[in-house]
Parts: structure tokens; sequence; C-alpha cells
């Protein structure tokens, strides 16, 4: 197959996903010459079909609940409906104006990119619809897909995945959604918003079970308050067409019947048939194996994003193309700590988190050595105003830094920031007390449950 390219390139990219296209923009930055290949569009799942989309639906579900509780603030205000053709062009508007100025940044970068479909066909070479791409290293970004059961298939009709989800021409009256972790708990919010009837089905005991047990607990009492119901600890057994959507059967025999049934039990990594398993790529279930530097077991050879397991988040790709680039470039990164990593579950009320459980902190450092406090937002103003719920949990080491940091309530996704420089720097509670936080905020929530931590609480108990 012959190389059409006139020189080989430093990293060729296979994948134009969120790790794909941080590491082609840096490593473009650090005066790498870069090949980008990608099949479908520049962006990936975090662009088209993740994140930026779901939380337009959110946004547009958030609108709703606010014309329909209007009143309540004093605003007369009436609820008419919801115009999903119209919920979609403001969606894809979105979608459109990042795509647009993604593709300017790459072709303002000089990336070389390609499209088309890649397969790996050598430790230094990329296949893309008879062209080889060949460089001095490869970066292997290839992405996820949702996941489904064994013998559980998603026809994109009564069954169906977030991607479909994403592009439903109606609000269904009523849905089954399997899973009770991120993306499942985001779909029931919005479409519990848009006036459907939700119920939720989580294996686990709780709902977005990776979190903290008193984050899911409050997650759960405000999918209660708003009617979203659910069913947790037992697991899913079938599913069948009914004469008007789809029943489901749980291990118990207990079974639900709905419109439509969202499959929303994760997504899988994007590797078989790429040729990483005949070039000598250690694999695990279907995902390529790395090291704190994103190094696979070929020295030619790395891989980031999704492909990898490590936390599905399109702000982790960012961080691991980064990283690659920079290594590949001569600089010295630092790997990351993932337990650093600010996580946000975008529905009503939100969740976000850094650093580490309660339940994980007392596994490392002992029971008798772990301190948490919990602030409740009913003492924030801002909140107040808001009208909505929750808590902030901080996690000590008894003496020593916050390693974790937990929260629930509208808009907290917004005050994670602050929460990731606490644990990132090990800062004290009294470290943290000292700052002062701008009144009334929610971020100031932050701000005073570090001081009842450091033992001087001001709009809370002792």
């Amino acid at each position: 197959m012959a190389n059409d390219a006139s020189t080989v390139f430093d990293l060729v990219i296979l994948g134009g996903g969120s790790g794909g296209y941080a590491a082609a923009l840096r490593g473009a930055q650090l005066g790498l010459d870069v090949a980008l290949i990608e099949k479908n569009k520049l962006g990936g799942t975090c662009l088209h079909n993740g994140c930026i989309p779901t939380k337009a639906l959110l946004h547009a579900g958030e609108v709703a609940d606010q014309a329909r509780e209007a009143e309540q603030f004093g605003v007369k205000a009436s609820f008419e409906g919801i115009d999903i053709k119209a919920v979609h062009k403001y969606k894809d508007d979105v979608i459109s104006g990042l795509y647009k100025g993604l593709q300017g940044l790459v072709a303002s970068r000089k990336v070389t990119y390609i499209e088309g479909t890649g397969h790996l066909s050598s430790p230094t070479s990329v296949d893309v619809d008879g062209r080889r791409v060949e460089g001095r290293h490869v970066l292997l970004a290839t992405g996820s897909v949702p996941k489904s059961l064994p013998g559980l298939e998603i026809d994109g009709n009564r069954i169906i995945s977030s991607d479909h989800a994403l592009t439903l021409d109606r609000v269904p009256e009523s849905a089954i959604i399997l899973g009770g972790g991120v993306i499942g708990v985001e779909f029931a919010s919005a479409w519990k918003s848009f006036g459907t009837d939700v119920t939720v089905i989580e294996g686990l005991k709780h709902l977005v079970p990776v979190e903290d047990e008193n984050s899911s607990k409050l997650l759960e009492r405000a999918f209660r308050k708003r009617g979203i119901k659910f069913n947790l600890g037992t697991f899913f057994q079938s599913a069948e067409y009914t004469d008007g959507g789809v029943k489901v059967t749980l291990a118990d025999g207990k079974t639900f019947e709905a419109e439509v049934l969202l499959v929303a039990i994760g997504r899988g990594p994007v590797s078989a048939g790429l040729g990483y398993e005949e070039q000598g790529v250690a694999m695990d279930r279907g995902y390529v194996l790395v090291d704190e530097y994103m190094r696979t077991n070929v020295p030619t050879i790395s891989a980031v994003g999704d492909l990898v397991p490590t936390l599905q988040l399109a702000h982790v790709g960012f961080a691991e193309g980064i990283l690659v680039a920079e290594r590949l470039a001569g600089l010295k990164p630092v790997p990351i700590d993932y337990d650093g990593v600010p996580r946000v579950t975008y529905c009503h009320p939100e969740v976000a988190s850094v650093g580490i459980s309660e339940a994980k902190a007392k596994e490392i450092y002992g029971a008798d050595k772990v301190v948490a406090l919990k602030y409740n937002l009913a003492g924030n103003g801002k909140s107040k105003i808001l009208k909505t719920a929750g808590e902030i949990k901080l996690v000590q080491v008894k003496d020593g830094a916050v390693v974790g940091v937990h929260m629930v309530g509208d808009r907290m996704g917004e005050q994670v920031g602050e929460a990731q420089l606490i644990y990132n720097w090990e800062a004290l509670p009294a470290e943290v007390a000292q700052l002062i936080h701008a009144h009334p905020t929610q971020n100031e929530a932050l701000g005073e449950a570090h001081l009842a931590l450091a033992g001087k609480p001001l709009h809370s108990h002792d």
C-alpha cells in the first residue's frame, strides 16, 4: 500500500474525539508534525453524541420546569408543552457552532486532517481507505459506543441507546431506563422535565453508585420528590415487545412496562477489527492497556480516552491527549491523579465530586483517622433564592487535608472547580476557611463548610 504522505509524521492519531484532537492540537503547538484520522465527525462522542447534546436537552428541561414553577417566584407564566423539533434545532445549533470552531482550530494549527476509516497496519502506520499514513509514533483514540447486555438487542425502535434518545422525534409518554449511572439519571431528569413518566432500573443498591453513598441518597430523595421512579438492587433479566411498547422483567420476577426502553448501562471501547491485537498491543476486554504515561506495551504506540480503562470523561480525554503530546515533544508531564478529576452528573439536582468517598478514605486511612462534615444548603442564601436543596460533604484525614468533596444541588457542577483545587493542592480546612467567598453565592457554601470543619462555623450549627 502506497504512502501518499510526503514525509513521515511525528505523530499519527487514530480517532478525532476529545483525546485525539487534544493530542493533535497540543502536539502541533509544540512543533510536532501531526496527522489526525477520523471516520465520522471531528469532536467525537462528547461533541456529537454525549456531553454537549445531553446538556442541551437538560437545559431545555430546566427551562420547562422554570416555566411550570414560575408562580412560586411571583412570575406569571404558563407551560404549553415541548416542541421537540425546536428543542433539537437548539441542540443541533449548539453542536454546529462548536463543530465549526473546532474544525477551524485544527486547521489553524496546521494539523493534517484525514477523513476515513483507519486500521492499525504496523506499530508505526495506519491504513486509511487505501492510503498508508506513516508516523514515528501512533496514538490510538478510537473511543467508545453504547453497551448492551447479552440477549438484549438495541434496535433503535422501542429499545434504544443514548444515541437514539438524542434524536428521538417525540417525547415518550413513558420510559424505562436500564442503568442508574450518569447517562441513565441524566436522561431520566431531562425526560421527566419534558413530561415523561420515568422509571430507572439499577442493579446495584443506589443511583450513581460510584459516588459517595450520601450523594446517592440525596439524589434518590430528590428524584422521589420529582416523581421519578426507580428500582434498586435487582438486575435485569429480559425485555420483550408488547402491543404498546416494551415489558422489562427483573431477576426477582418483577415487571415494568413503558413506551420505550433506554439501555444506559455504560459505554464499551471501540477496538474490535482495528488491528490492535495483530500488532501486539496488550488488551483486556476490548480496552487497550496503558501505563501512567498512556504508553502501551508497544514502544511506538500510546492510547487515550474511552479506549483505555480510565474515567470515561471528555476532560480526562483532553488531559490524556495533552500528556501524550507533551511526552513525545520531550517535556516531562506529570501522570494524572484520577481521584483529582472533577466528576459531574448534570441531572436536577446536580451531583458533583472530586477526591475519594468517605468509605474509600476509611479503607485507606482507617475509620478512626477520617472526619466527615455535611453542610446543608438550607443555610446558603443563594441556594434559598434558587429554591434548591442539597448538601456539601467534606471528607478529611484527621488533622490533615481534605481528600473528598461531594456536592448535591442545582449548579453544583459550577462549584467543583474550587473543590478540585482544594483536593489537588491538599488544602487544610483552616486554609480554605480563611479565604473570603462572595456573598450571596452558592460558592460560599464551600467556604462555610470549611469554616465548620475548621471549628469556626458561621451560618451553620456546631
